[in-house]
């Protein structure tokens, strides 16, 4: 292709067709925000929903707002929504406590749907706090189960007669590569295993289809491409026909048939309901419906035509101008192969970012040496990618990376 210009890519903003959603966003002037695979940005309508929430619902309706506000079903509404972006069904999701505990909750009662099996399969480099949680759930379990992590191309043939449950990561947090989730998970089911997705960097970048590829249960977050704010609620999806027999640890009252007649015995919900634990946070899950809500309204796949589009371009750019600065790629040149992000790596990566978030262009950056840049189509320009990259180019050219400042270490990467 020719050498891109500027030009090309304020002309592919006024012929965007989601150009219209950024508006529903708070964006600070002079800001590019590439790092919504981290963080989404605040969704303008989120703030009159907080003042709603905190003012009339809580500070006016008190604790009558369980009934007058509904709050009692918020998990399975926002559920219900979440579900037509992951292609499930209504009663399949609920938004509950965090990807963590949902993990967990899900890992266990999987492991007691399939006794005599003793292997739950992932892969090394998946998100740190899914492998943390499937070790801790080794551990307390005594050994009767084991974690095996093989690289991601072995998965396949590592499965086997005793695999009870295979957990993986749609798209990789770090490289943003795309699993086939529809083989993988009839590879699990011909071994008779079940299989549990972390839809985290997937749920509201990439196409989903959970129930047509048959999937076993998923999890995802709430507060990256969902825009529903830092410390949102995360959710959990099971398929209608593990419901009836799953019996999940964290028994909670929120999760009991009839919590309020207040019995000492447990007596497991119907449906999606008994895979809640405790209270609500009415706050986050109040926020996030905000954001569930925009996303529903936009078409996915002009979604993803656009999060492939920035891809190449940025893929192109980089080439281009960084080639001569020592930068490696992490991220699939196969858009196929690649979620709604470009990870480069450079040895500098560190400060690199820091440079570039100076300049108010904010992506992170992931250890040890991985820049990563995320696109969420709703409210990233494409010029945003042009400055980017130039700004690097710059940064690179004139040694602007390897300020003192920029070399020291902060507590969140």
């Amino acid at each position: 292709m020719d050498t891109l210009t500027r030009d090309v890519f304020v002309e592919l903003d006024r012929q965007d067709s989601l150009a219209g959603f950024r508006n529903q966003f708070e964006l600070p002037a002079g800001h590019i925000y590439l790092n919504g695979n981290s963080l989404g940005v605040l969704p303008k309508a989120a703030k009159a929903r907080a003042r709603e929430v905190v003012d009339q619902e809580w500070g006016q309706g008190l604790i009558r707002s369980w009934n007058s506000a509904d709050w009692i079903n918020l998990p399975r509404r926002v559920g219900d929504r979440i579900a037509g972006l992951i292609g499930a069904e209504a009663g399949e999701v609920a938004v509950a406590d965090s990807t963590s505990v949902n993990l967990f909750k899900l890992a266990a009662a999987a492991v007691k749907l399939r006794p005599g099996r003793s292997r739950i399969l992932s892969e090394p480099g998946n998100f740190p706090t899914d492998l943390y949680i499937l070790q801790g759930l080794e551990t307390f379990l005594d050994g009767k189960v084991q974690l095996n992590t093989v690289d991601r191309d072995e998965i396949l043939a590592a499965m086997d007669e005793d695999t009870v449950l295979v957990v993986l990561t749609h798209v990789h947090y770090k490289s943003g590569a795309l699993f086939d989730m529809a083989a993988i998970t009839r590879r699990a089911h011909e071994v008779g295993a079940l299989v549990l997705w972390d839809l985290s960097h997937s749920t509201g970048a990439v196409p989903v289809a959970l129930n047509e590829a048959n999937v076993d249960f998923a999890i995802g977050c709430g507060y990256k491409y969902l825009n529903g704010g830092p410390g949102a609620p995360g959710f959990l999806f099971v398929a209608e026909r593990h419901q009836a027999e799953l019996q999940q640890p964290l028994s909670g009252w929120f999760g009991h048939a009839n919590p309020f007649a207040m019995r000492d015995d447990y007596e497991p919900a119907e449906g999606i309901k008994r895979m809640l634990c405790g209270t609500t946070p009415v706050l986050g899950a109040s926020l996030l419906e905000v954001g569930v809500d925009i996303m529903a309204s936009a078409d996915m796949s002009l979604i993803r035509d656009k999060s492939l589009r920035m891809g190449e371009l940025f893929i192109e750019l980089a080439g281009q101008r960084l080639s001569e600065y020592g930068f490696g790629i992490a991220s699939s040149k196969d858009p196929a192969q690649r979620g709604s992000q470009v990870s480069l790596t450079h040895e500098q990566g560190y400060s690199i970012m820091q440079a570039l978030i100076s300049r108010h262009i904010i992506g992170d950056f992931r250890a040890p040496d991985i820049l990563r840049f995320g696109f969420a189509p709703l409210y990233v320009r494409y010029v945003d990618l042009w400055d980017c990259v130039e700004a690097m180019a710059e940064i690179m050219a004139n040694g602007e990376w390897d300020r003192a400042e920029y070399r020291k270490r902060t507590a969140v990467t």
